[in-house]
């Protein structure tokens, strides 16, 4: 895993710049790598197509998954990852507007770590932010126990 990148799968260009723009104004310490889809998500994560020279090693510490996408939806990009050795254990969030109890089930069946519903006004945006970067951090920092 890389402690630096965080890879944000959102098909939306609007709450992808909006997402950046709230990390940015937080002061958010990773790199962000965008794909704009299920396809291209799993292209980064298994090094294929425009990623074939990316290192697999690199993996991202977090992966923020939109549910609800084009080509490849988020949760057969997380069932994917779950099947592979290398990133099943790979931290994902899920970022969707559904609400749909099915959905919620089928992404904890999957093992998706968190199912956040996806921000409408720019303060959820902040907020949702400053979540993942307290969230990064717990995940980070050296355990206190000896």
């Amino acid at each position: 895993m890389n402690e630096n990148i965080v890879l944000l799968v959102e098909d939306n260009p609007d709450d992808v710049e909006l997402t950046l723009l709230a990390f940015r104004e937080i002061g958010f310490n990773h790199q962000i790598v965008v794909a704009r889809d299920g396809s291209e998500a799993l292209d980064y994560l298994f090094c294929k197509g425009v990623y074939a020279g990316r290192d697999r090693k690199a993996a991202p510490i977090l992966i923020l998954l939109d549910l609800k996408m084009p080509k490849v939806g988020g949760l057969e990009v997380l069932r994917r990852l779950r099947a592979d050795p290398d990133l099943k254990h790979a931290f994902v969030a899920l970022l969707t507007t559904s609400t749909e109890e099915k959905d919620q089930a089928e992404a904890r069946t999957l093992g998706s770590n968190l199912y956040i519903a996806k921000a409408t006004h720019y303060a959820e945006f902040i907020d949702i932010s400053k979540r993942v970067q307290d969230l990064l951090d717990a995940r980070l920092s050296p355990s206190l126990a000896a």
